[in-house]
């Protein structure tokens, strides 16, 4: 107990109907895997923990357990709290309403190469900007009216990502600063 709390974030779980991982079915799940000061966040698949040793490799052992258990496959991303701050404070676009803007935690640094490509990816008054491993997006009329696709501008990108807004970021980087 009392280690430093990271957050693991599982892409595309409780969305459409599909992939439905119950949340406290996620907190035993991480327990039984070592976790100890098990929280999640809403449930679109926040898990706030400790892990029982490397991050890296415990974002990859949840994702083999509820692959197993629950017979889907979803990337699990993992961040510090001090990562979930930095990716505020580097939003780059103007933030209206921090429901309407995102970030989106990628895998891995999209190549240059990629990015430039992906400025074929219409978006209409969305926009977005790449900061290392962030995706950051601005919907002009929220996602529900998005003309710009994050799924295809990940596709472009080359990457992996899920995506959280303004609002949810920061309450997962007060969250992981808090003691459970």
């Amino acid at each position: 107990m009392g280690g430093v709390t990271d957050v693991y974030l599982f892409r595309a779980v409780n969305v459409g109907g599909t992939a439905k991982l119950p949340m406290a079915d996620l907190r035993a799940l991480a327990s039984e895997l070592g976790a100890t000061d098990v929280r999640t966040y809403i449930a679109s698949g926040n898990l706030l923990s400790t892990p029982p040793g490397d991050p890296g490799a415990f974002a990859d052992e949840l994702r083999a357990a509820v692959r197993l258990r629950y017979g889907f496959d979803r990337e699990v991303l993992h961040r510090t709290p001090a990562q979930l701050r930095d990716a505020l404070l580097e939003h780059p676009l103007d933030v209206d309403d921090p429901a309407r803007s995102y970030v989106t935690f990628l895998d891995a640094v999209p190549a240059a190469a990629a990015v430039d490509a992906a400025q074929a990816v219409e978006s209409g008054d969305d926009e977005w900007a790449v900061v290392g491993d962030h995706l950051h997006v601005r919907f002009a009329q929220g996602a529900g009216k998005a003309t710009l696709s994050t799924d295809r501008l990940l596709r472009a990108l080359d990457v992996v990502g899920t995506a959280r807004n303004l609002r949810t970021v920061a309450q997962l980087e007060t969250r992981a600063g808090e003691a459970p």
